[in-house]
């Protein structure tokens, strides 16, 4: 009689995914308008504007390795609460400034609730999910933020364009009231043995980050930079090659194609090990790429996001599930927020430079270089990670060996 796969879609599993979804719903509403709002009604620069992503993201990176450390130590349910109540309170007051400056300091606060959250989500989620699904039920936790992604933009912009500021803080609250509502039915059973007290005194600048999950937040970092050049620039990348008609549906394919893989990947990644799905997709990924550079109908432009989608969109998982396996059981949460804080500083970085760059080339060029630039990546993966592996489970058959002949 086989055995049965241990259970995947638990109460806690669903609750946590939700809370996750919920999160990135309220982020990205906000992410697209609050530019927008800044220039439109606020009456600022654009530099100014453009300051209040990047506050929110840098609180966020800053954040997240503390939160990591207090995760580690604190006990998982306890920063989640204290994270999402803090997410949540700070959407809330993005009805009192009335100034730029006031809505940067409301941005800060946010950006840490963010920040812890999403570490602790992670963090929960790597020990909730059985260990033999690991890769399958990581997958399904980022397609939560997948789908946030995809619906979030496009609400933020309906909400201010058919109703105003006003109405859109008020959703932004009420999802994010919503993250909160489902962090509370997580049952965590993690035994809490430390007190704050202890938390604070045993604080160290080393253990902010996970030294095994350092070499492969690496890799997500550097092939963050061109995922980062796809949200900040496929909407002006599609009125350049007029198809700006179908722009809006760019990432609706990404995330279909994401549903519809996901069963599929998760498996694979689980039963053959990280290198089966890796090396294919990076090859995946660029072909994207490629297409997206040489479009100019609404066929290949679509065709790319959905081959990125298949691409990109399993190996962002697929990193984060290695980061989470190398790391020692206790030292998840810790490796979730590494993974994070790294990844998000590519993801920065690459919004910055990949601005500079695409003031002196076309969209077409910088997609066209950014489809080989992404094959690089799988020799990055090979020397920090595959190797490094073999090398690993090399020496540790060599002792097993020498073990067993002592015997």
């Amino acid at each position: 009689m086989s055995q049965s796969k241990p259970k995947l879609w638990t109460k806690n599993f669903i609750s946590i995914s939700l809370s996750n979804f919920f999160v990135f719903f309220s982020f990205y509403i906000l992410l697209v308008t609050l530019p927008t709002f800044a220039l439109d009604e606020l009456h600022t620069s654009a530099s100014k504007a453009g300051l209040m992503t990047t506050i929110f993201l840098l609180s966020a990176i800053i954040t997240r390795p503390i939160a990591g450390q207090w995760l580690e130590r604190a006990g998982n349910k306890k920063v989640l609460l204290t994270a999402v109540i803090l997410f949540t309170g700070a959407a809330v007051f993005y009805f009192i400034p009335s100034t730029i400056t006031g809505f940067l300091i409301i941005r800060l606060l946010h950006g840490i609730g963010f920040g812890m959250a999403t570490t602790a989500m992670g963090g929960i989620v790597a020990e909730i999910i059985p260990g033999s699904r690991r890769g399958e039920g990581m997958g399904y936790f980022v397609l939560s933020t997948n789908m946030a992604m995809v619906l979030g933009p496009f609400v933020g912009l309906m909400t201010i364009q058919l109703w105003g500021s006003q109405i859109l803080f008020i959703l932004a609250g009420v999802v994010a009231l919503g993250s909160l509502l489902a962090a509370l039915s997580v049952k965590h059973s993690k035994p809490e043995e430390n007190n704050e007290i202890e938390v604070l005194s045993s604080f160290s600048i080393k253990g902010l980050f996970e030294a095994s999950a350092v070499p492969i937040s690496i890799v997500g970092s550097f092939m963050a930079i061109v995922y980062s050049a796809l949200l900040s620039f496929i909407s002006i990348y599609a009125s350049e090659i007029h198809v700006e008609s179908v722009s809006s549906l760019f990432f609706v394919v990404y995330a279909i194609v994401l549903l519809i893989s996901r069963p599929f990947t998760g498996k694979w990644l689980d039963a053959y090990g990280p290198n089966v799905i890796t090396y294919p997709c990076i090859v995946l990924f660029g072909i994207g790429l490629f297409i997206l550079s040489q479009s100019s109908e609404a066929f290949t432009f679509l065709l790319s996001a959905g081959i990125i989608g298949l691409g990109w969109g399993t190996l962002f998982p697929t990193f984060q599930t290695i980061a989470i396996q190398d790391a020692e059981p206790r030292k998840r949460g810790l490796a979730t927020a590494t993974f994070l804080s790294i990844y998000d500083t590519g993801m920065a970085l690459g919004s910055f430079v990949v601005g500079i760059i695409a003031a002196k080339m076309d969209y077409s060029s910088l997609y066209f270089l950014f489809s080989f630039y992404v094959l690089i990546g799988a020799v990055l993966y090979y020397f920090l990670h595959t190797k490094k592996k073999r090398a690993f489970v090399k020496v540790e058959a060599e002792f097993q060996q020498s073990k067993a002949q002592e015997l």
